[in-house]
């Protein structure tokens, strides 16, 4: 999708890029499929800020999304392509044959009238979800499972793909963006196709308005807050942090501190790590 450059009338237009929304076909959501969110404001169940900078943004509500895909031998027709508030990729609505409607993830080249299906008996084109046996090796696929039923769970962002490098017997291996490669049963699903919506990446807001609207807080530096707010804090005029390494506010190193727990059964399937 391509994008649009504003023109610099105002300062919060200067150097701002917008996304092209010419691929969406319809700015209503289909209602049986919306789910209501309650906000929290970066709170958890004590009434605690766990996730900074969150809170405010405009109201949004939750697009069901089928990430299973396991309604099979069932062709279903193209609706619409729809924005969705809640991530990067744009959302189709599938009209199955029986009457059900689904919401999925949009991949590149899928358009309003086009026929996907999930099973066995689909054909390997963008949209149809099939299991890892089922496909080819070298093709692009995404919403991979990594848990066979459980729903996909890799490849889910604007633009992202997966690569089926290799089969051999109960596993298949494939290499992420990031360059990891890892082993997934051949059980599990996968939809063909690229994600759609890559010049997802290139969007600059602008101005501040805009990241409030997504309900993003400011981010204030350590360096301007007192000592007793964070360990950057004190000192005359801009005074540096006084440490060797920087440190989040509860004392954490923050360059190169490996904050990753130890998970075995996830990395005893990995081959390759990422770059």
């Amino acid at each position: 999708m391509p994008v649009r450059e504003r023109r610099s009338l105002t300062n919060g237009q200067r150097g701002r890029v917008d996304l092209d929304y010419s691929e969406l076909t319809t700015s209503k959501p289909e209602k049986s499929l919306l789910k209501k969110v309650n906000k929290t404001s970066g709170r958890d169940w004590r009434g605690r800020i766990s996730s900074r900078h969150k809170g405010g943004g405009n109201k949004k509500a939750y697009r069901i999304i089928d990430f299973k895909r396991n309604k099979d031998n069932v062709p279903a027709k193209v609706a619409s392509i729809e924005y969705d508030p809640f991530r990067n990729a744009f959302i189709a609505l599938l009209n199955y044959m029986d009457g059900e409607k689904r919401y999925i993830l949009s991949p590149l080249g899928l358009k309003v009238g086009d026929t996907v299906m999930s099973g066995p008996e689909a054909d390997i084109k963008p949209g149809n979800a099939l299991q890892i046996k089922n496909i080819p090796v070298g093709t692009m696929i995404h919403n991979v499972e990594l848990s066979a039923g459980r729903g996909g769970a890799l490849a889910r962002a604007a633009g992202a793909f997966v690569s089926l490098v290799a089969k051999e017997g109960k596993y298949a291996t494939i290499k992420l963006p990031s360059g990891e490669q890892r082993l997934v049963h051949v059980e599990c699903r996968a939809t063909v196709g690229q994600i759609g919506n890559l010049d997802s990446k290139n969007v600059v807001l602008g101005r501040a308005g805009r990241m409030r609207h997504l309900g993003r807080r400011p981010g204030v530096r350590g360096v301007a807050m007192n000592p007793c707010d964070h360990p950057h804090g004190g000192g005359e005029g801009r005074s540096p942090i006084g440490r060797p390494s920087p440190v989040t506010p509860w004392g954490q190193p923050t360059l190169g501190f490996k904050t990753r727990k130890k998970r075995k059964i996830s990395d005893r399937f990995i081959i390759m790590r990422r770059a």
